[in-house]
């Protein structure tokens, strides 16, 4: 399918250098605050459509997660997302990486954000990410919500692809917590292209409430096996606990492991 960007609007400013760089730079950062960061992407999406990821926001840490989770599913490509205007000064740095500002609580806002968006999605190597909720919201609360410029988008992009994407931060067994996202069921827009905003909305807040389920149930079992570790970071406690658990496994002949269950990496 041909795609060609609306000639009279400029699209947001993203060097493939700085995102290279910055992202190994969070590699280390997430190592540092994670015991790791996991991902479960069982559904592969068209290399030659258009792609909307739209995510649920419980955290600071999301938007930089989701650039790891970027390398993983989508090598290649370019990344872009809307941020608050106020908040994108203050992090100048995603000026370089996709970012563009709008103002949240106005209609120019919004109308800017779909100019911005449609030609974001006339390029062919572009995936357009969305924090959908509009606002920091905590994985438990149900029904899901979502802002309805994301269906506005769907319902004025031919072939698109909207993906669900959801993250949790949960606690299993070590200090510090796991950085766990999922790859939801996509949605096809051209399977229901007469769609209204209204029926675009129920049905991409049902897709992400499923894909925050699944999600829930895998963060409680506490098991890695379905997800792949995209960066390991630190296991076991530190300090002087360890260093007593360490010279315990040395008096036994044992080798030391610093992780307090068997989880595999």
């Amino acid at each position: 399918m041909s795609r060609e960007a609306p000639a009279a609007v400029d699209l947001p400013r993203f060097s493939r250098w700085t995102f290279t760089w910055f992202s190994y730079y969070l590699r280390r950062f997430f190592g540092k605050n994670f015991t790791a960061v996991r991902t479960r992407a069982a559904t592969a999406v068209p290399a030659d459509a258009p792609v909307v990821v739209y995510t649920n926001h419980p955290s600071w840490w999301d938007p930089i997660h989701f650039m790891l989770v970027q390398r993983r599913l989508f090598p290649g490509r370019r990344m872009f997302g809307p941020v608050d205007a106020k908040a994108l000064e203050k992090y100048g740095i995603f000026k370089k990486l996709g970012a563009f500002g709008v103002d949240l609580e106005s209609r120019r806002g919004a109308v800017e954000f779909l100019r911005k968006g449609r030609a974001i999605l006339a390029e062919p190597d572009a995936v357009l990410w969305i924090t959908a909720q509009g606002r920091f919201t905590d994985v438990r609360e149900r029904p899901v919500q979502l802002q309805p410029g994301l269906a506005h988008l769907a319902g004025s992009t031919p072939g698109l692809v909207v993906v669900p994407l959801v993250v949790e931060y949960p606690f299993w067994n070590e200090k510090h917590p796991e950085a766990l996202s999922l790859v939801g069921r996509p949605v096809f827009v051209d399977d229901e292209p007469e769609r209204s905003t209204a029926e675009w909305t129920e049905v991409l807040s049902r897709r992400m409430e499923e894909a925050q389920d699944e999600l829930s149930g895998l963060a409680t079992a506490r098991d890695p096996a379905p997800f792949e570790t995209l960066v390991g970071g630190r296991t076991g406690v530190g300090g002087v606990y360890d260093m007593g658990r360490r010279l315990g496994a040395w008096s036994r002949g044992k080798r030391f492991h610093a992780a307090h269950g068997e989880v595999p990496r």
